[in-house]
């Protein structure tokens, strides 16, 4: 009799994706430094030696003291130092990571879901629908994301949500030009063709069959996004016009200690920018493999 290979040996989509994914060790690094991130950042009341937001606990005798030093009280040793408020340094970036990853993701997510939602509406419909939505974005893409960004916050003001507005209003319109080129690639395909020969109706098209079809270089270009949101959130919190200082960021604890580098106190801007480009290198890791794995035509052979 021929010798049948047992069901469980056929690798599934997922063990393919992992596979090839885990494959390179650039990529693997990458995958745990961000897992690592963003637990310290979930997990930041619980791992941080002092809240640093709960102003009745911070003592200005010890403000600026150097990494390694103890509290006046002696019950705190600060191993990466304080800052000029006298907040521990290793709790103010926990806090801070988890401020930065929350704004990134966030920012990112709305953003993707609105510009899928209009790049799959002017792809599949086409016309003037299409003309408008296109002419929209490029306008948009026309100005640098940062001046874009400092208008509304200027205009708006400070806060979390009005950062993550801004956010969204620079980033939506590449999610919504590459939802539209894949949609315009996959429109004319006999899937489509038959969808719409048997009747279903046009939202059923575009969730049902148009939008998996579409979705693999749009979450490629999301998780670089997120660097991106959490890069430009640090601009603009280091400028004065990102989160309030009650809520500081990673790009506000940079700022804080802009002016103490000169004078010998370097951790306070110091490790809050390591801090920061360690987040933004894991995730740009993970995003260019995943741009490796979903997309057939860069795998190596």
């Amino acid at each position: 009799m021929p010798d049948i290979a047992p069901l469980a040996a056929v690798e599934t989509p997922l063990r393919r994706f992992l596979r090839n994914f885990f494959s390179s060790k650039i990529a693997t690094v990458g995958f745990v430094m961000l897992a690592v991130i963003v637990l310290a950042a979930v997990f930041a009341p619980w791992l941080s030696p002092q809240d640093p937001y709960d102003l009745s606990r911070l003592d200005v005798m010890d403000s600026r003291m150097e990494p390694g030093q103890s509290s006046v009280d002696g019950k705190l040793t600060f191993l990466l130092g304080t800052d000029e408020q006298g907040r521990d340094m290793l709790s103010a970036i926990l806090y801070g990571i988890r401020i930065s990853v929350a704004v990134g993701v966030s920012s990112t997510v709305i953003a993707l879901v609105l510009g899928l939602a209009l790049g799959l509406l002017a792809g599949f419909n086409g016309g003037r629908t299409e003309a408008f939505i296109m002419r929209v974005a490029d306008i948009q893409l026309s100005f640098p994301p940062i001046l874009i960004a400092l208008i509304l916050l200027a205009v708006t003001g400070q806060g979390v949500g009005k950062i993550i507005i801004a956010l969204v209003a620079v980033q939506w319109a590449y999610y919504a030009r590459t939802a539209r080129s894949a949609a315009l690639v996959e429109r004319r395909k006999e899937y489509i063709e038959a969808a719409t020969a048997l009747g279903l109706s046009p939202l059923r098209i575009m969730l049902r069959h148009l939008l998996p079809n579409c979705l693999p270089p749009l979450i490629v270009i999301a998780a670089l996004q997120v660097a991106a949101a959490i890069s430009l959130e640090a601009t603009l919190s280091f400028l004065g016009l990102g989160l309030p200082v009650t809520e500081p960021s990673l790009g506000l604890l940079i700022a804080n200690g802009f002016q103490y580098l000169l004078s010998g106190k370097y951790w306070i801007s110091f490790f809050p920018g390591i801090a920061l480009l360690l987040t933004v290198v894991a995730i740009n890791l993970v995003a260019d493999q995943l741009r490796d794995v979903l997309n057939p035509r860069l795998q190596t052979q």
